[in-house]
């Protein structure tokens, strides 16, 4: 298996990203800003459980969808969002928009003084020295683990006093992965194949993406070993001789595109017909509701939709 370099990984990513941002540009402003180009009127979050007076007042920007519906969970207040094709919480409705996760406006974000601006750690490479330069406090979230993602969750809890629902929130994947585990014990382990696409190419994911470790959490083994990376260059012989039991294929960036690419490449390249995993019927396409390329708060549906798939009996 061809390991990615790191340049090229992260042009496949930011790629992915890109495209994802630019489906979203449907219905926006035509100065790409959304609805409000002016700081929203909210009031800024403060922690629970302080006096007023004595409380520091938080003015936070969340430049991801999925950071933006982890703080909607735990009852925390923005400043500003992401622009996104997706729908966004209630919550946050007529609040400034920054751009997309991959490229936020920095004079907007600027504009809306924050006190924190929140990303995610697979675009740290690209964006802490922007924020840097443009002397703005951001913190880069790791979600690309379940336990990873839960960690944040608490710390976040803590960080602006909402440790009960933070709390919740994790026991509440905690007590899913126990159920599905206990309901599977004894199973054979199903040894499992996933690709990552983009429009026009495909990675392989390991079990340090995260939908790697969704697999490796509920007992699949993921046909990639020994690798410290997310992504690799695919090579379908090898992967042929690893002839794996399931494969799944994680459309993102332009989902319907993708999954037409997929259909074609295991039409067109002969060598897919070999795979058990083909022959079986064992090829599924991941929603990308559920299965991003980072951890959302869709866990709990996620890990249901694996366990059909990869425990179809």
């Amino acid at each position: 298996m061809k390991r990615l370099n790191r340049s090229f990984w992260l042009a496949a990513l930011s790629l992915l990203l890109m495209l994802a941002a630019g489906c979203s540009a449907a219905g926006e402003g035509a100065n790409g800003r959304g609805a409000e180009s002016n700081p929203p009127s909210s009031r800024a979050v403060q922690p629970e459980g302080k006096k007023e007076s004595t409380e520091q007042e938080y003015r936070i920007v969340s430049t991801t969808v999925a950071i933006t519906q982890i703080m909607d969970a735990l009852g925390i207040d923005l400043v500003g969002i992401p622009k996104s094709a997706k729908q966004l919480p209630e919550r946050y409705e007529g609040l400034t928009k920054v751009g997309n996760p991959m490229s936020p406006d920095m004079e907007m974000v600027k504009s809306l003084k924050p006190t924190e601006v929140l990303s995610v750690t697979t675009l740290k490479y690209e964006l802490e020295p922007v924020f840097n330069n443009a002397s703005i406090p951001a913190t880069f979230l790791d979600l690309t683990s379940l336990e990873d993602m839960q960690r944040e969750i608490t710390q976040l809890g803590a960080k602006y006093g909402r440790e009960e629902q933070a709390a919740g929130i994790v026991g509440g994947y905690t007590d899913k992965l126990d159920e599905i585990r206990a309901a599977v014990e004894g199973k054979e382990k199903p040894t499992v194949l996933i690709l990552l696409g983009v429009p026009g190419s495909y990675l392989v994911a390991t079990e340090h993406s995260y939908i790697g470790d969704l697999v490796r959490l509920l007992g699949g083994v993921n046909i990639v070993q020994g690798e410290t990376v997310e992504f690799l260059a695919s090579n379908t012989e090898y992967l042929q001789q690893s002839n794996p039991d399931v494969i799944l294929r994680a459309a993102h960036g332009m989902p319907e595109e993708v999954v037409k690419m997929f259909d074609e490449e295991f039409k067109r390249n002969d060598i897919w017909k070999h795979f058990n995993a083909v022959q079986t019927g064992r090829v599924y396409d991941l929603e990308e509701a559920l299965f991003g390329t980072t951890g959302n708060l869709a866990v709990n549906e996620a890990m249901d939709a694996l366990k059909a798939m990869l425990y179809p009996s």
